[in-house]
Formats: structure tokens, C-alpha cells, sequence
């Protein structure tokens, strides 16, 4: 684990609610990790409220950079949203288990449901890399709320669905899975934990013919097990998420 005092290098609004902010923090940044992985990032001055970090996956990582997918849901993240260019942000890492990327070439489905499609981003670079083809879903209420097509890398698939129909497939992310399941040989997904559990109970009537790996969104205070504040129940006993995880089964958890 490494700690590093970033600079802010850009931190811009890319769709409704959600922000990228792009650091230099070249200790981390160069020092490697797995798609998947976090890091924490204390989002308020020192000594001032909120005291315990946040938990942000990596979205992307380039040479000495490092971006963050980032939705403004309270004190911490309105504080992060409010940083500009030069100002500086604590932070540590990695952390965390990340996605396992299969031997050889596959083809990869990536499921995202709202700010759960910030660790994809990064998932499909390392995939593309590998030589896998990757086809990515992202669910979201609306055509504002949906990351857009250019943060992808070009050979990704990019599909959207919307709950309201203003973009794509209307309805909601797994009603439309199961042609793009069977096309799958390796299924990855991050989201809300409705969404884990739909996609389960799916997948279970289908025949379940893989194992999904996903990323759970739990607070993860601390980051590293010393203060179990994001248990959860899984088949094999109470897991960490931020020391087991965050990377789980689905079918161990739903």
C-alpha cells in the first residue's frame, strides 16, 4: 500500500451526476494493480469532517495518472467535486482483490449499473490488451445519466439501456442480458446489489452456465479490515469488502 499526496490535474462533470477527476500521483499510478482494485481518498481537509476516507475504483490509469469515476451523493464526494486544477488530494492504495482476466482470448460481457461502470473502463482496457473481445452494458434512468460512448476504448461493444427508453433498450439492464449472456464466456458486473440479485435469479433459470464476477459497492471506511464496517453475509460466513472483496462470486453472495 502506498500513500501519496496528489495533485489535481482536471475534475470535470461527464454525465449527470457523475464527475472523472484525473490526479497526478505518480508513486501510485506507476506502482500497478489489477482492474477492480480501489483506492481510498480522504475527501475533506485535514482535521475536518468527514474524517474517515472514501472508496473510489480505478477508472483509468496512464503513466503516472490516475482517473476517478466519482458521484456526488454527500459531504465527501460534493467536497471532491469542488477540487480543481492544482489542488491537492490524499489518498492510498491499492487495495483490494481485483477482476481475474481469463487465459488466452474470450469474449467478455461487462455489466454496469450507474456508477458501478467506473471500474469498467479500466477492466476493458487490460481486456482489449489480451486480445478478448469485450461487449459492455450500461444501465442508467435516463440518456444524461449514461457514461459516454468516447470513454471507451474503440473496440468495445458499447450497449446502453434506460429505464425511460431515451436511449437504447427501455427497461432495465437484466431484462436484456440473456442474448448477450449466451454470446459470454466470461461475465463481469458492477452495480447496485438489486441489480446482483436480478442478474442471479436470471442466470439461475437460464442454467447458470458461468460464474459472474462482481464488484460489490459497499462503504468501506477504513479499507483494509481494521474496522468491519462493510461485512457482508456471503455462502462461506461473513466477508470484508475491502479485504475479501471487493471482487465476490455473485452466486456466493445472491
Amino acid at each position: 500500500m502506498i500513500r501519496e499526496q496528489a495533485t489535481v490535474l482536471s475534475n470535470e462533470a461527464t454525465y449527470k451526476g457523475g464527475f472523472v477527476i484525473w490526479l497526478d500521483a505518480p508513486t501510485i499510478a506507476d506502482a500497478g494493480h489489477v482492474p477492480g482494485q480501489f483506492l481510498m481518498v480522504r475527501c475533506s481537509p485535514t482535521n475536518q469532517e468527514p474524517e474517515f476516507s472514501r472508496a473510489f475504483s480505478y477508472h483509468r490509469s496512464e503513466e503516472g495518472r490516475i482517473a476517478l469515476l466519482y458521484a456526488v451523493t454527500g459531504r465527501g464526494t460534493s467536497w471532491l467535486a469542488s477540487r480543481h486544477r492544482g489542488d491537492t488530494v490524499s489518498l492510498y492504495g491499492p487495495l483490494g482483490n481485483g477482476f481475474r482476466l481469463p487465459d488466452g482470448s474470450g469474449n467478455l460481457l461487462l455489466v454496469a449499473g450507474g456508477v458501478g461502470v467506473a471500474p469498467m473502463v479500466d477492466l476493458a482496457e487490460a481486456a482489449i490488451e489480451q486480445n478478448h473481445q469485450v461487449t459492455a452494458i450500461m444501465g442508467a434512468k435516463t440518456a444524461s445519466h449514461l457514461l459516454p460512448a468516447s470513454a471507451w476504448p474503440d473496440e468495445v461493444e458499447y450497449v446502453v439501456v434506460t429505464e425511460d427508453g431515451s436511449k437504447g433498450l427501455q427497461g432495465r439492464i437484466t431484462e436484456h442480458l440473456e442474448d448477450y449472456v449466451a454470446w459470454s464466456s466470461k461475465l463481469y458486473a458492477c452495480g447496485p446489489n438489486p441489480m446482483f440479485a436480478s442478474m442471479a435469479d436470471k442466470l439461475r433459470q437460464n442454467g447458470r452456465r458461468q460464474t459472474p464476477e462482481i464488484l460489490m459497492e459497499e462503504n468501506m471506511p477504513c479499507g483494509w479490515g481494521l474496522c468491519y464496517g462493510c461485512a457482508i453475509f456471503t455462502r462461506h460466513g461473513v466477508r470484508l469488502c475491502c479485504k475479501d472483496g471487493p471482487r465476490f462470486n455473485l452466486f456466493d453472495v445472491f
